[in-house]
């Protein structure tokens, strides 16, 4: 979906507010020249050291979320004056861009970081940049082969489901509610991670004695999440709890939620995006999300600027930066949201 048609479904949703507002993190004379970006400045480690050139492919930008990938990662390297970022166009195409990482291996590059469309197909060209004595830092899609990779660094989507089942499942005790109607909106239910959302959510509502009552995915799309969600609230007429696992398709579940005028439940969304931060803010049906942060971006950076220099991580004892660095999820409500909102991408 391209920005101006996701504006526009923000308008015929009655969300446009949410949509257009800048978000707390987008300021200018006081973010450092980031471009209101997430980075991470001070330490020894972020001393100048030996010049650096970091190789970087990642998808083409096709929601908020990925699209947050590419501007954390640039503004992180803009911070280090002894790093330079040799980014290849950002492409949906997985031929294009094992094309576009092996032209960063024929460059020399010092470490590459490779968010891949489909890390399954793209294995054998980040093994081939190993081989080379490149360090690839793998970024989020996992690599199946561990040779072809230097590091991990990603979300948790199994933490994902269960935070978003734990705060569920106490606030409808707290409510007082035995047999709850719940509801499950996933992404695209074939991939691994929304598999992992799912069974972490289960498990989680499961120590409450709770049961997924429907579940349908929305394909990580505006449209579709408007669509599977009002086909969702007419069958079911009383909904206690909805979570929604993409915060980008959630813009259009919650414009079929005001649409439908229905307000007898709470929701909860999943991976941070600002304006779902905006709306736990001002109160209503969105009462948290759980994050899954394109910030990862800009600490894969940190991690391969450390690599390429032979550094290890300051905080921890061993001389290596990990093989594998797993983040967690986050529960952003009405209490902490001003804490989360400088993190926050725009959907």
């Amino acid at each position: 979906m391209t920005d101006t048609s996701r504006r526009g479904f923000l308008l015929a949703g009655s969300l446009a507010g949410a949509g257009l507002v800048a978000a707390a993190c987008t300021g200018n004379a006081e973010d450092g020249g980031t471009g209101g970006q997430n980075v991470s400045t001070g330490g020894d480690n972020d001393k100048p050291g030996r010049q650096v050139t970091i190789g970087f492919s990642a998808p083409a930008a096709d929601h908020g979320w990925i699209a947050a990938i590419a501007k954390n990662a640039e503004a992180q390297a803009k911070q280090y004056s002894d790093v330079k970022l040799q980014a290849v166009e950002p492409t949906n195409d997985i031929n294009q861009q094992i094309s576009a990482v092996e032209s960063l291996i024929a460059q020399k590059v010092d470490v590459l970081v490779i968010l891949p469309n489909d890390g399954e197909q793209l294995n054998q060209v980040a093994r081939k940049a190993m081989d080379a004595g490149i360090p690839v830092v793998n970024l989020d899609r996992v690599f199946p082969d561990k040779l072809s990779y230097r590091t991990w660094i990603g979300g948790d989507n199994y933490g994902m489901g269960v935070a978003a089942g734990h705060y569920i499942g106490r606030r409808l005790k707290e409510k007082g509610v035995d047999d709850p109607v719940i509801v499950e909106i996933q992404g695209i239910a074939t991939l691994p991670l929304t598999q992992e959302r799912s069974k972490g959510f289960e498990d989680a509502l499961r120590t409450y004695g709770f049961r997924v009552t429907a579940r349908q995915d929305a394909k990580f799309t505006v449209e579709s999440g408007n669509q599977v969600a009002g086909n969702l609230l007419q069958a079911h007429r009383k909904i206690d709890a909805l979570w929604n696992h993409d915060d980008d398709q959630g813009v259009g579940v919650l414009a079929a939620v005001k649409q439908a005028g229905r307000d007898e439940f709470f929701m909860v969304g999943g991976a941070g995006s600002a304006n779902a931060m905006r709306e736990i803010k001002a109160g209503g049906v969105l009462e948290a999300t759980v994050t899954y942060s394109p910030t990862m971006a800009s600490s894969a950076i940190k991690i391969a600027r450390l690599i390429a220099q032979g550094k290890g991580m300051a905080d921890l004892v061993e001389k290596q930066v990990p093989q594998s660095i797993t983040l967690a999820s986050e529960t952003v409500t009405r209490q902490n949201v001003d804490q989360y909102l400088p993190l926050g991408f725009e959907s």
